[in-house]
């Protein structure tokens, strides 16, 4: 155990630096520097030069981490843009589930046969279709921060839809278990979530005076983001203890609860120090450290290669086109699109649990191992590339205008 610990601080110091140094390097090359973090993990990890592995440690650190960025994410949110964006985003999410889960499924039966309605191999199918669902928001957090967008209605929509997505993935995720084991039962899980938004009505209602008070008595003062951050622990805990619901749901709810205080910038900027110093570059550089590649043959190579396309597409088609239809210009439908299309830890959780059910076959793992690694590197850069086209053609037109 001491020697676990022992490594465990090398580790850190390993990818602390290292994530630095690629994440500065993606800057100079004009990439976000959640890129070059994502980089720094496949390089020092099982993959290239095997400095750090995959440890229990590292791994309740990365949580910590995406917890943090989740809790800011929240504190970040305009409440005037959320509740203008609620109707939108439900829908957003509603059919960014459902695209992916039919193009995974086509996906799986175009490669192994489809099998009869409700059979072991049908349902391995839908599984697959299952995993493509989950949208990771750390990672487009981060991407919307460094550009400055989380605060816009596009970013906030972005943010409010990708919740919203993780919930319903959830969901689906519980009732195809249920085909396979008749002790799940998907109506509790509908339930669980219902309650789960009660439950934080009423506790954000409640806290969210008991901390107007506090900070009207004490302002500015480091006991309020003391506070946060406990808030934010406690709803990350009860989420996924007693409703089933992601953990990061909960931190981002905590996050929504305090964003209308006169602090909330106060409370973002104090825990904004302990995600960029530590806890966000941890998560980034893990989600390379977790990559291997062993085993992989031609077929699986394909597959995963059209995984990874299918599952991309998906999203940008299934909640850009939403978007678009809402009377969303096409370059902001695109970031709609685009900013739901990375996938991270939720994806691995779904994954996880598909192959502790007996869901899919371990093999698959790696195809959302690349499928992370892929739109997690890719989002980033699209988004920044979307949003400086649309700078440029301001530029232009107010030129003109001048």
């Amino acid at each position: 155990m001491k020697m676990d610990k022992i490594d465990f601080f090398r580790d850190l110091a390993v990818i602390i630096v290292s994530a630095k140094l690629f994440g500065l390097l993606a800057q100079k090359l004009k990439a976000p520097q959640v890129v070059g973090e994502i980089i720094a993990g496949l390089v020092i990890g099982p993959c290239c030069l095997k400095l750090v592995g995959d440890t229990a440690y590292l791994s309740l650190m990365a949580e910590i981490g995406v917890v943090l960025l989740m809790f800011g994410a929240g504190l970040e949110t305009n409440m005037k843009d959320l509740l203008h964006t609620g109707v939108k985003a439900l829908l957003i999410a509603c059919i960014g589930v459902f695209v992916p889960l039919a193009g995974g499924t086509i996906l799986y039966g175009a490669f192994y046969g489809f099998g009869k309605f409700g059979s072991e191999h049908f349902l391995q199918a839908v599984f697959i279709g299952t995993i493509m669902t989950a949208t990771s928001v750390g990672i487009t957090v981060q991407a919307l921060k460094e550009l400055g967008k989380l605060k816009g209605e596009i970013g906030t929509l972005i943010m409010s839809s990708a919740i919203i997505d993780d919930v319903i993935g959830i969901i689906v995720l519980t009732f195809v278990i249920g085909f396979k084991n008749p002790e799940t039962k998907p109506s509790q899980v509908v339930a669980s979530t219902l309650l789960f938004i009660v439950f934080s009505f009423a506790v954000g209602f409640l806290t969210y005076f008991i901390f107007k008070k506090i900070d009207k008595k004490h302002p500015h003062q480091r006991r309020i983001p003391i506070l946060g951050l406990a808030l934010c622990m406690a709803l990350a805990f009860a989420a996924e203890e007693f409703f089933g619901i992601a953990d990061i749901t909960g931190a981002y709810v905590a996050g929504l609860i305090l964003c209308s205080l006169k602090d909330s910038e106060y409370i973002a900027r104090k825990v904004d120090i302990n995600s960029y110093m530590m806890f966000g570059p941890i998560f980034f550089a893990s989600i390379g450290v977790k990559t291997t590649f062993d085993g992989f043959d031609p077929e699986l190579l394909l597959f995963s290669v059209c995984f990874v396309i299918v599952a991309m597409a998906a999203k940008v088609i299934g909640c850009g086109t939403t978007a678009k239809l809402m009377k969303y210009n096409l370059s902001d439908s695109l970031k709609v699109g685009v900013g739901m299309m990375t996938r991270g830890e939720v994806a691995l959780i779904v994954a996880r649990k598909g192959m502790s059910e007996g869901m899919i076959d371990s093999k698959y793992f790696a195809s959302v191992i690349l499928l992370i690694i892929v739109s997690s590197m890719s989002t980033p850069i699209i988004l920044k590339m979307l949003y400086k086209k649309d700078e440029s053609k301001n530029g232009i037109k107010e030129t003109v205008n001048a």
